[in-house]
């Protein structure tokens, strides 16, 4: 006898597909709601991560590093050619202004100047020839100006006493004459006699100065021959210290050569390269300062050089007071180039939701700080510690500032 086999309920043969996708839409309603909810997490309660937005007193400027250079660097270059003979100071070596670095060596510059020493004995030797010969000259023609005035003394007494004759019938008028005749030719002969004489003296005068300033031009150029000697020796110009020293025992260089240089000690300026973006804000004058071991030192801008390599350009700025003491070429420091005068505006501290945000949003904290809220704002100014809030903020609202890559976005989160 056959048993009747009941038919199952079709909900029996799909018992498992309905329970897997009950199961399957019940995760998806639970996470379409826990990602309606507003995201949790959790913040350390610390300045780099909370913060409030506050009017405090804001200065613009960079903070930017800068390495220390000597103030000037000299060069040293040799005035005459030769050899390197002896090298006396080495690289590094402290100076003291005409200290000596090198001596050359240059026969043929010595054999020179021998000869024109020679030269110029002869010719000392000659001018004082000279300057007997023209005293000898200068007696002889005083001699013979007194003796042509005596002579025209002379005369005058003569016609004098003629005159005196006639008059007293003594003479007759043609002794008279004759005697007239005779004082008119002598006293023509003595004055033309005076007129030589002077212009002999103003030739021999002449002939003095003109032998005064050939002397004069000999010991100029033997003096300029010793000056030649002497700058076979290379001396500091300017106390520093030798940076380096680019020529070797024997080698031969021209005039001119720059053998070395030498850094200036005294006073340091510090180098640094800012972002082009700043280039049209950079000027001369601008001041700066440097913090270094809780202690301010301020500086300027001394030169800004417009060039731009990289996307950056080069500045640099020196002390306009005390120094650091411990300062030394090379030394990096950290220095505050100041772009604008003070003022007291709404800013919040620097943070990382900067980067992520781009400055066009923030988290706002509500009053027990348990929520933060997506609220937009617009920034202004910044320095390296603050951001001046130009709008969507105001003076005691408490901002997230940090940890912005526990966020995810979101638009409101719950601070645990």
């Amino acid at each position: 006898m056959d048993i009747r086999i009941k038919k199952k309920p079709w909900y029996r043969r799909y018992l498992y597909h309905i329970a897997g996708g009950t199961t399957l839409a019940a995760l998806v309603i639970y996470a379409t709601i826990i990602s309606l909810e507003p995201h949790k997490v959790k913040l350390s309660d610390t300045k780099e991560v909370l913060a409030s937005a506050e009017m405090r007193d804001f200065t613009e400027y960079l903070d930017v590093e800068g390495i220390v250079q000597p103030i000037m660097t000299i060069q040293v270059n040799t005035m005459e050619s030769g050899f390197v003979e002896r090298i006396v100071a080495e690289d590094g070596a402290m100076l003291n202004e005409g200290d000596t670095i090198l001596i050359l060596g240059n026969p043929e510059l010595l054999h020179s100047i021998e000869d024109e020493n020679d030269a110029w004995e002869d010719s000392q030797r000659r001018y004082r020839e000279q300057e007997i010969e023209m005293q000898q000259k200068s007696i002889v023609l005083r001699q013979q100006a007194l003796d042509a005035n005596y002579q025209l003394t002379s005369i005058e007494n003569s016609l004098k006493q003629s005159r005196e004759e006639y008059r007293m019938g003594i003479r007759s008028k043609a002794e008279l004459d004759v005697a007239e005749k005779n004082y008119e030719y002598q006293k023509k002969k003595a004055l033309l006699q005076l007129e030589s004489l002077g212009h002999d003296s103003v030739s021999a005068r002449l002939m003095r100065e003109m032998a005064a300033a050939n002397r004069e031009a000999s010991d100029k150029k033997r003096a300029r021959s010793a000056a030649r000697t002497r700058n076979l020796v290379v001396r500091a110009p300017v106390a520093g210290q030798l940076s380096f020293l680019a020529v070797t025992l024997g080698q031969q260089v021209g005039a001119g050569t720059k053998v070395g240089e030498i850094k200036i000690m005294k006073q340091f300026k510090i180098k640094a390269s800012l972002n082009e973006f700043y280039i049209d804000r950079i000027a001369n004058g601008l001041p700066a300062s440097v913090r270094y071991q809780e202690k301010t030192y301020p500086m300027r801008i001394s030169q800004v050089v417009p060039e731009v390599k990289e996307k950056k350009f080069d500045c640099s700025l020196v002390f306009t007071g005390e120094m650091p003491e411990n300062i030394r070429i090379g030394k990096s420091y950290r220095v505050q180039i100041e772009l604008g005068s003070k003022e007291r505006t709404l800013v919040i501290p620097r943070g990382d939701f900067l980067s992520i945000t781009g400055g066009l949003w923030i988290y706002k904290l509500d009053a027990d700080g348990s929520r933060a809220v997506k609220t937009e704002i617009e920034t202004g100014r910044q320095n390296p510690q603050q951001i001046e809030i130009l709008s969507g903020l105001k003076a005691g609202d408490r901002v997230i500032i940090g940890d912005y890559d526990k966020l995810n976005g979101e638009n409101e989160v719950y601070v645990k």
